[in-house]
């Protein structure tokens, strides 16, 4: 493109732009671009980039002489054109006029393939992939009320990093190259685009914002995810050779990583967690750079796959020094943890090369082509991320030792809270009061009145006496119910990681506020019932033995009483014989009642201490137990969640 070319196209730029007049009816109106020094106006219509996703009509192959005659201006950077991603043209020199135009047959060659062929195919994770993302998912909805919020905000930055980038374009692969002040990544990016895209030079910092360089189409939508406007976006020195070895290729330079600048820096960070790859240039002085180490790489350990790790400017290092600077970058990547990818194994990619000469590029050139063409590097790069968040809440879900709620605890708790309503105390009463009926029934008439002449007072003869609990009773039972469930509480949550150990003694302490005064209730509607305890059936065959032994007692006492009196014939034996049955009998058989009735006392006292024990177990179990056992079921079901997580599928203790 000549002189007289330039200074049309500037000074159409410069004024009101003028709608050419298409050469074939075909042609939609074609726009001006800038040339050398672009306008003011030029660049913002530059700036302009169309919609993502947008498509116009192809337009109709022109020859490369049609498409560069000075008569009419080129239309090379046009968005509306089958490179249809928002790439805008890069600066034209006169040593890349030929490419231009070369570059312009062949996009419009490939712009006749269709609409169908503008909308790129989605991103497709594999099934374990999408498992371990929907348990991600689950794990962080599971954990949302018991873990904190930024704990949580670097797994749920994954998964909607995850979401957005697979409804993007899987068949490119965004690779960043970062590297530190001087290290030669800008000289890098021009070398391996074939063309001056990224300024280079002595002045720090030299880029100051992200370029984005595509070497085919489809791609708009994953540089928009970068927030790359389109005046920073440019294509590469179009080739046959380039666009088959580097076609899907997406390459990002980024500003210094340690540059003074604070924006610059913040724009590295952001972008380093949305490419699918990235490309570490250092040279020999800067190699070892704590920062780059400490900051970067070290974190970064589990994104092995999908980082290269680039030596450059080794034509300033002599003989033999560039291989072992080499080997001592790779031992420092080694003590950071990154896997070499060495004899076939899975791993970071490390050469060595010199930007500014081309030596060994052409080997990045090779392997970046390998890389892209398996077009599994979002999906590494989700799986890594999936690896690191999982990692840092390791912390959060992984238990030390077995946990849960042992039988023998709950049964500790339950007899704590008999203890503290006197379910024993209450069964031994009832067992009192059970004997004590049973000498009522079947003692002799004579003792029943005496012992009917000393309890005359008292209001519930032979009823079961009701306990009133005195201040400090009440005051003991309401500690001991408290300790049994600190206890219990403690037991429960030992060895659970931090939030959910908080969550179960939380919900043990919900479930104690008015667990004393709910047992005093339970132990009065549930304790001893009202009235005498019911009697066995022998008990009415025992008075009537009773009666009769007194009947005796009175028969022979009237007899006797009669033969003194003289009323009747004397005969000392038969009535002296009747009253010794009657006297003797009578006790004899109150003793063998009671001895009867021992064992349905104590039978009745155990029912009545069970019932109690299981009224104060069911109040602790509805207001403590079932609690406490389902903060331990939901961490269960976290836990669980978490071994999906992880890549092994189990990790948790």
């Amino acid at each position: 493109m000549g002189a007289p070319a330039i200074a049309t196209n500037e000074a159409i730029t410069a004024t009101k732009p003028v709608k050419p007049l298409p050469l074939l009816p075909p042609l939609p109106p074609l726009k001006p671009i800038p040339a050398f020094a672009p306008t003011p106006a030029s660049r913002a219509a530059a700036d302009s980039d169309p919609a993502p996703g947008s498509h116009k009509p192809p337009e109709t192959p022109r020859s490369p002489e049609s498409a560069e005659s000075p008569d009419e201006p080129s239309d090379s950077s046009d968005p509306s054109g089958p490179w249809d991603d928002g790439l805008i043209a890069r600066r034209v020199t006169e040593a890349t006029a030929a490419a231009l135009a070369a570059e312009r047959v062949t996009a419009l060659e490939s712009g006749g393939r269709g609409p169908g062929s503008q909308t790129p195919a989605p991103l497709a994770y594999d099934g374990r992939l999408r498992s371990r993302l929907d348990a991600l998912r689950e794990l962080v909805g599971l954990s949302r009320a018991r873990v904190e919020s930024d704990t949580l905000a670097e797994a749920g930055r994954v998964l909607d990093e995850a979401a957005s980038r697979r409804k993007l374009s899987g068949r490119h692969t965004v690779v960043a190259i970062a590297g530190a002040t001087g290290s030669g990544k800008s000289q890098l990016f021009n070398a391996l685009a074939g063309v001056a895209i990224s300024e280079t030079g002595v002045r720090r910092p030299t880029t100051a914002a992200p370029i984005a360089c595509s070497w085919s189409d489809g791609a708009a939508g994953l540089i928009d995810r970068l927030g790359i406007p389109g005046r920073l976006r440019r294509r590469p020195l179009q080739s046959p050779e380039a666009e088959a070895q580097l076609r899907g290729l997406v390459l990002v330079d980024l500003p210094d990583h340690d540059s003074a600048a604070v924006e610059h820096r913040k724009q590295v960070d952001r972008i380093l967690k949305l490419v699918d790859a990235v490309i570490w240039v250092v040279d020999p002085e800067k190699y070892a750079d704590a920062v780059l180490h400490e900051r970067y790489l070290r974190p970064m350990a589990g994104h092995a796959e999908i980082m290269f790790v680039v030596l450059n400017q080794i034509d300033r290092l002599p003989g033999e020094a560039a291989d072992q600077v080499l080997d001592d970058l790779r031992r420092l990547l080694d003590e950071d943890g990154i896997a070499l990818g060495e004899h076939g194994e899975p791993g970071a990619t490390v050469l060595a090369l010199s930007a500014l000469t081309g030596d060994g590029v052409g080997d990045l050139r090779e392997s970046l082509g390998q890389f892209v063409a398996e077009r599994g590097a979002a999906a590494r790069r989700v799986s890594a991320d999936v690896d690191a968040a999982a990692a840092d809440l390791r912390p959060v879900y992984a238990a030390g030792r077995r946990v849960g709620l042992s039988e023998e605890a709950r049964e500790e708790f339950t007899d704590r809270l008999a203890d503290a309503v006197g379910a024993t105390a209450a069964g031994e009463a009832a067992e009192r009061a059970w004997l004590r009926n049973a000498n009522r029934a079947c003692g002799t008439p004579w003792l029943r009145l005496w012992r009917w002449y000393q309890c005359r007072g008292d209001s519930s003869t032979g009823r079961i006496p009701v306990r009133t609990a005195q201040p400090d009773e009440e005051a003991t039972a309401r500690q001991r119910v408290e300790q049994a469930v600190r206890t219990v509480s403690d037991r429960a949550s030992a060895g659970l990681p931090a939030p959910w150990a908080q969550a179960v003694r939380e919900a043990a302490v919900r479930g104690s506020q008015g667990l004393s005064e709910a047992l005093d209730d339970l132990a009065a509607r549930a304790g001893l019932p009202p009235g005498r305890p019911p009697r066995p059936g022998w008990w009415p065959a025992a008075v009537l033995v009773q009666a009769a032994m007194t009947l005796l007692q009175v028969v022979g006492g009237l007899w006797l009483f009669g033969q003194i009196v003289g009323v009747m014939a004397p005969n000392l034996g038969v009535p002296v014989l009747l009253m010794v049955c009657g006297i003797v009998g009578g006790p004899l058989v109150e003793w063998s009642c009671r001895m009867a009735a021992r064992g349905p006392a104590r039978r009745y006292g155990q029912e009545a201490e069970r019932r109690l024990r299981e009224a104060a177990a069911g109040c602790g179990r509805a207001r403590v137990l079932d609690p406490v056992a389902a903060e331990l079921l939901r961490y269960r079901e976290v836990r669980e969640q978490y071994g999906r997580v992880v890549r092994s599928g189990t990790g948790v203790g």
